[in-house]
């Protein structure tokens, strides 16, 4: 498993992965991450806009939960509706436009067979099942992939 801190292409920095903590409500955390898991493997999306595979995930909007948030962008963007997600780890990253400090409440769900999911067009281009333990796929974003292996415990 890589050491943190580690750094994208475009100058972002995941400082760190913190389990057994809880989502306090007085920590800005304007991000919820999902980790989709099926026979060791993590579901990716392809972001149009970053044109890279991410985990699921997006924006808290204001009045929700970390895990609303979740629950939302993660039927939003694969059409995967879970009410049962679970907390897994606060990631701490450093952005770089604009230079930020920022936090993402990561959220854990399993299955035994690979659901059915259906990419929203104008977000997601495309999904793929990554296994942890391989190497990465081609644009496939380092920080999220470092979190899927970190959360799922396999590398």
């Amino acid at each position: 498993m890589n050491g943190l801190p580690i750094t994208d292409a475009r100058g972002n920095t995941l400082v760190s992965v913190r389990f057994g903590v809880s989502t306090d409500p007085a920590v800005p955390m304007p991000l919820a991450l999902v980790v989709v898991e099926v026979d060791e493997r993590v579901l990716l999306v392809f972001d149009r806009r970053r044109g890279q595979w991410e985990l699921p995930g997006g924006m808290i909007e204001p009045g929700e939960t970390s895990h609303q948030a979740a629950v939302r962008e993660l039927a939003e963007e694969t059409g995967i509706v879970v009410s049962g997600l679970r907390f897994a780890a606060v990631a701490r990253f450093v952005l770089c436009d604009p230079v930020r400090r920022e936090y993402a409440a990561v959220y854990r769900t399993g299955f035994a067979t690979e659901p059915v999911v259906t990419p929203r067009e104008d977000e997601v281009s495309a999904i793929a099942w990554w296994n942890p333990r391989t190497p990465l796929l081609r644009d496939q974003g380092v920080l999220d992939a470092e979190i899927a292996r970190r959360v799922t415990g396999l590398s």
